[in-house]
């Protein structure tokens, strides 16, 4: 069962970030509501949203859309772009970054390019997200690739900036969930 947003206790806990809202990686397995979530966090911010989807390389979502689950080799290009698009939020660039970053490492890899982004992560039972997955149309995303996501995901630790958020209410309730640790 999903629960309520929680934060993380460490002491770099993101509900206290001052007047600034620092750059949010909305992240978790396919079919969890990234996409929709972060775009109407971006839209209630006045930031823009970019998606990760967007910078896979052709060859990923040919890969994926064949059922076949990406390697680590074929995720670090992606996630270097979706670290540098981070890197750019602070001159314009997007404040909120949708992109699964489904291990410690590859949200570490992040950090390196914006050290106080906050991830976001939503999590839901694997029943709720296949459903969704099933229900949508997505380019390249099959729902047979929800079990090699779902056994690739480690949850953020306690050290991690971020925010578990259950995706089992309105996507309205989440981001006011969300907004409620991040804004001053």
């Amino acid at each position: 069962m999903d629960s309520p947003a929680r934060p993380n206790n460490s002491p770099a806990r993101p509900n206290n970030v001052g007047n600034h809202i620092p750059p949010l990686v909305i992240m978790g397995v396919s079919g969890c509501g990234k996409s929709t979530i972060g775009a109407l966090l971006g839209a209630h911010l006045g930031v823009t949203f970019a998606d990760g989807d967007d910078y896979h390389p052709e060859a990923n979502k040919v890969k994926m859309g064949e059922g076949i689950p990406l390697t680590d080799d074929d995720r670090w290009p992606w996630l270097a772009e979706i670290g540098k698009a981070l890197a750019s939020s602070a001159a314009g660039g997007p404040g909120v970054v949708a992109c699964s970053a489904l291990k410690r490492t590859y949200r570490d890899f992040l950090r390196s390019y914006a050290p106080d982004a906050v991830f976001v992560h939503l999590t839901g039972s694997a029943g709720t997200i296949s459903e969704r997955i099933n229900a949508r149309v997505h380019e390249y995303m099959p729902a047979t690739l929800l079990a090699s996501q779902l056994e690739t995901l480690e949850a953020p630790e306690a050290d991690e900036r971020h925010i578990s958020v259950g995706i089992n209410n309105s996507p309205e309730l989440i981001v006011g969930q969300v907004l409620e640790h991040i804004t001053p």
